[in-house]
C-alpha cells in the first residue's frame, strides 16, 4: 500500500497508538521500549524531521509579502487565522484547511490543528511546568468538577523522567505552587527584564519573576534523539527546529521508538472508531479510513492509546457505539464531551521605559519571563474575587525600525536614527485557569460529514463568571506591577478571544474516581474497558493555570508503563 514506514504491514500487533504528537510520542517510545510490537497511526500526512521543515532557514525577506497571509490564505484558513500567527507564510502550513476540515460553533471556538506526523509538537510554545497538589486537590476542596485520582507524589517520578529525556531550561525556585523541575540552565533575563524582576521582589512580597521554563536544551549536555544539539536562539520554532534544540517527538521521542525495531508507523490514517468486544469487555482494535485513498482497514491490537488531541480522542471514542455503550465508548457517565476546559489569555499590560539606551541583547531568545501564580495560594494571597489562579508570560525588547517612521523623519535624522535600537518595551500577558463545567462541550454532528463520511465537531462551550472575574485582576496587577518596576505610557488591554486560543484543549474525556462522574480511572484507563488508554488532553480533571504539555508527557509515561505491566500480568 505504500503507506508504512519503519515496519512492514501486519494485521495484529501488541499495542496501538492513535496520534504522533506530545502524548503519541510519548506513548510509543515507551511502549516500544517495553518490547511491545507498536503500530502508531496519524490522520495526516508523513514529516520527516529536518528535511521537511520547508521554511526553516528563510529569512523574512524570502517571504511573499514578508510572511503575511493573502486574504486568499486566509479563505482557506478563517479559523485558524484566529490566532494571529498561525497563518503566516512561515507556519501555515502546518495548519489546517478549514475547508477541508470544518467544525462547527454554537458559541465561538478556536481550534488550531496540525494533521501531520508530529503534530503539535512542532508547532508548541514549550513552556514547560510541573502541577502542584495546590492544582490536584482544587477540585476537592472547592467542590468545582471532580477530584482528581491522584496526587503530586503519584506523578513526581514521571515528571522527573520526562525531563531527563526533554531538557528543560529553567531556574529552581522552591515554590510549592510551582514545583522545580530537573533544568538545563536558564535562558538569561535581558537587562530589561532583570530589572522588572527586581523591582516586582522589591515591591509585591511572594511574587517571583524568573525565565519561562521551556523545552529547550541550553547547554552541550547529550540528549537522545536525532542530532539533538543546544539551543540556537534563532527563535524559528514554529518553523520545525533542524537542530532537534526545542523537544518534539519528532526529533526525540518516535526516533527512540523507532530505534527499537518495534514501531510500524502509519500516516494518512484516519482511526474513527475503537472496536469492542462485549464477551471479554475489551478493544479488539481500531478501524481507520485511508486519508487519500479512503480506503477502510481494521487492525486489532491488545491495548489501545488514544493520543490524537483532547477533541479528536473524543470524537473518536464517540462515535464507537455498540449495544454496551449507545452513547460512545466508556460514556456511562455521561462525560465524554464534557468539561471543556483551556487557559484564558489576551489580558495584562505593556509600558515603555527610559534607561538602559547603552544596552542590548545577543540572538533571538525563544522564550521570555514567568511570573508564577501568586493568588488564592494562602494566607494574604487569597481573594473572595474569584477561585484559583493565574501566572503571567511575557518580555522586555528594545523598539524596531518602525518606530522611526513619521512624517517629521527624514533626510539625516532618519538616517542616524533607523541605526540606533529603539527604546525598551516590556509587555506581561495572563494565563488564567478555567473552571471545568459539565455544560462546556463538544458533540458531533451526523448531519454535517466531512469528506471521509465522518461526522463534525460541534462546540458549545464559553468563559464562565469566574473566569472574567479573574482578568479584571489580570490586567489590574499587571499594570500595578509595570508602574512600580518604573515604567511610563502603562496600558492595560484585555483582548479574551474565546476558549481554545490557548490551544490547550483540555477535559473531554476526565479521569476520576468513580465511573459515574467520569471517564477514565487514575491510571488513564477507560473505567468499563481497561485496554484503552486515554493520555492526551481530553483526561484533564481540571486545568491549573500552568501550560499543560509537560504533564501529558507524565502521565502518559506512566500510563504506558502500567498498561505494558498489566499486559505481562495478563489483566488487560
Amino acid at each position: 500500500m505504500g503507506k508504512f514506514y519503519y515496519n512492514e504491514e501486519q494485521e495484529s500487533y501488541d499495542a496501538i497508538v492513535v496520534g504522533t504528537g506530545i502524548s503519541g510520542g510519548w506513548a510509543a517510545k515507551e511502549l516500544c521500549e517495553k518490547g511491545l510490537k507498536t503500530l502508531v497511526l496519524e490522520r495526516g500526512r508523513m514529516v520527516k524531521h529536518r528535511d521537511d521543515y520547508i521554511t526553516a532557514n528563510m529569512d523574512t525577506w524570502d517571504f511573499p509579502n514578508a510572511r503575511q497571509p493573502t486574504q486568499e490564505d486566509i479563505k482557506k484558513q478563517e479559523k485558524q487565522n484566529r490566532t494571529g500567527y498561525t497563518t503566516r507564510g512561515d507556519s501555515k502550513h502546518w495548519f489546517v484547511n478549514d475547508l477541508d476540515h470544518p467544525y462547527n460553533e454554537t458559541k465561538r471556538f478556536d481550534w488550531m490543528r496540525g494533521y501531520h506526523v508530529g503534530g503539535r509538537s512542532i508547532m508548541w510554545g514549550r513552556h514547560s511546568y510541573r502541577w502542584s497538589d495546590l492544582d490536584f486537590e482544587a477540585n476537592k476542596k472547592d467542590g468545582h468538577g471532580v477530584d482528581w485520582p491522584v496526587r503530586y507524589k503519584d506523578i513526581a517520578p514521571w515528571y522527573e523522567h520526562v525531563e531527563r529525556y526533554v531538557g528543560i531550561s529553567g531556574e529552581a525556585l522552591g515554590l510549592p505552587q510551582l514545583p522545580d523541575s530537573i533544568f538545563e540552565p536558564m535562558m538569561e533575563l535581558n537587562c530589561m527584564e532583570q530589572h522588572v524582576r527586581e523591582q516586582v521582589a522589591e515591591h509585591f512580597d511572594g511574587r517571583v519573576m524568573t525565565a519561562g521554563r521551556i523545552a529547550h536544551i541550553n547547554s552541550d549536555k547529550r540528549y537522545e534523539g536525532d542530532g539533538r544539539v543546544r539551543c540556537q536562539f534563532r527563535n524559528r520554532c514554529i518553523r520545525g527546529c533542524p537542530f532537534g534544540a526545542y523537544f518534539s517527538s519528532l526529533s526525540s521521542t518516535l526516533p527512540a521508538a523507532e530505534a527499537t525495531g518495534n514501531m510500524t508507523l502509519r500516516p494518512d490514517s484516519i482511526v474513527h472508531e475503537i472496536i469492542y468486544d462485549p464477551n471479554t469487555k475489551k478493544a479488539t482494535g481500531v478501524k481507520v479510513i485511508d486519508r487519500e485513498t479512503k480506503e477502510e482497514f481494521e487492525f486489532k491490537a491488545k491495548v489501545i492509546f488514544l493520543c490524537a488531541s483532547a477533541i479528536a480522542s473524543t470524537a473518536i471514542l464517540m462515535q464507537s457505539k455498540s449495544d454496551r455503550f449507545e452513547n460512545g465508548l466508556g460514556n456511562d457517565s455521561d462525560q465524554l464531551g464534557r468539561n471543556i476546559m483551556d487557559h484564558h489569555l489576551g489580558v495584562g499590560a505593556s509600558g515603555k521605559y527610559d534607561g538602559f539606551e547603552d544596552k542590548y541583547y545577543k540572538g533571538r531568545k525563544p522564550g521570555g519571563i514567568y511570573l508564577p501564580r501568586f493568588r488564592n495560594i494562602g494566607g494574604d494571597s487569597n481573594t473572595d474575587k474569584f477561585l484559583r489562579g493565574y501566572g503571567y508570560q511575557g518580555g522586555a525588547s528594545r523598539g524596531n525600525w518602525e518606530e522611526v517612521i513619521s512624517e517629521v523623519s527624514h533626510g539625516a535624522a532618519l538616517k542616524d536614527a533607523i541605526l540606533k535600537p529603539g527604546g525598551w518595551t516590556f509587555g506581561m500577558g495572563g494565563f488564567g485557569e478555567v473552571l471545568p463545567n459539565e455544560d462546556n462541550r463538544m458533540t458531533l454532528d451526523y448531519d454535517k460529514l466531512d469528506q471521509w463520511g465522518l461526522p463534525t465537531v460541534t462546540f458549545d462551550a464559553e468563559f464562565g463568571e469566574n473566569e472574567w472575574a479573574m482578568r479584571k485582576d489580570m490586567k489590574e496587577q499587571a499594570a500595578e506591577m509595570l508602574t512600580k518596576a518604573g515604567l511610563r505610557d502603562v496600558e492595560e488591554y484585555d483582548r479574551p478571544g474565546a476558549l481554545g486560543l490557548g490551544i490547550h484543549e483540555m477535559g473531554t474525556a476526565r479521569m476520576g474516581r468513580n465511573p459515574k462522574t467520569s471517564v477514565l480511572n487514575g491510571y488513564n484507563q477507560v473505567h468499563a474497558c481497561k485496554n484503552v488508554y486515554v493520555t492526551d488532553g481530553a483526561f484533564m480533571t481540571s486545568a491549573a493555570c500552568v501550560n499543560p504539555s509537560l504533564t501529558y508527557m507524565a502521565f502518559t509515561a506512566r500510563a504506558a508503563n502500567h498498561a505494558a505491566s498489566e499486559l505481562k500480568k495478563g489483566n488487560i
